[in-house]
């Protein structure tokens, strides 16, 4: 079944020195069949939290998280098995001297036999035309390329879903446009948060989060609209004593 389930999730964490639970996720439900889904919102609104609930990374509080079949919290190996995360900085996750030992580090696993995968892993970092970058030392890539190889590393094991948290943060326009290329072209369900509206737009569904709570969910063109009208009340309440860094960014 080619959908992700959540049923009644909500995400509470305790907060130290107080008895009440913060809440990061409130009470939602949702059927995610599409090829493409953006997740916009401010810093700090839950789009992270939410992505991570896709692979295991954060369990609900209450609910379940149910993706292609395989319950998040009882199934959680499948689940990240079948889920590839990208995360906002691919230091983070490139932990191989390069680009090339990172991809066959991910194959390690799948391809057992260090000649297929080292096969496998050039034929990947040539389909993302990074081939020219696969034995260069990654503190010597700009953020852009090593965001780059952290996604091929990602795809190199052919998840059926793909989670990309803010991919294009680091991105030249280049590489930004490349990433938007490679998002189009892939056969993965694609979930990513973003700050990148003209992005969001490629998606076929919009989800807006606001103080952990869904508070759109249809069409990219009208959930764009739907965000930039909530951060131009955020800044209208800034002319009436409202925090900056309340400010939806």
């Amino acid at each position: 079944m080619n959908s992700i389930c959540f049923s009644r999730v909500s995400v509470h964490v305790a907060v130290d020195g107080s008895d009440v639970p913060k809440t990061l996720l409130h009470d939602f439900s949702l059927e995610l069949t599409e090829r493409r889904i953006a997740v916009i919102g401010a810093n700090g609104s839950g789009k992270s939290t939410l992505l991570r609930l896709l692979n295991g990374l954060i369990v609900p509080s209450t609910g379940t998280v149910v993706v292609h079949g395989v319950d998040s919290v009882s199934d959680v190996r499948r689940v990240r098995s079948n889920v590839g995360f990208v995360f906002t900085d691919p230091l983070s996750q490139l932990v191989m001297p390069t680009g090339r030992e990172d991809v066959e580090l991910s194959l390690r696993r799948s391809v057992k036999n260090s000649k297929e995968r080292a096969a496998r892993a050039e034929a990947v970092l040539d389909r993302f035309g990074l081939l020219h970058l696969a034995d260069q030392s990654i503190y010597e890539l700009s953020g852009g390329e090593r965001q780059l190889l952290a996604l091929a590393a990602v795809l190199a094991v052919d998840p059926t879903v793909l989670v990309l948290d803010e991919p294009s943060t680091l991105l030249d326009l280049r590489n930004r446009e490349l990433l938007r290329r490679t998002i189009a072209g892939l056969d993965q369900q694609v979930i990513m948060s973003t700050h990148d509206l003209d992005l969001a737009l490629d998606m076929d569904r919009v989800l807006v989060v606001e103080s952990g709570r869904i508070v759109f969910d249809g069409g990219a063109a009208d959930g764009v609209a739907r965000y930039r009208a909530l951060c131009a009340a955020a800044l209208d309440d800034v002319g009436h004593g409202a925090r900056l860094g309340d400010v939806p960014r």
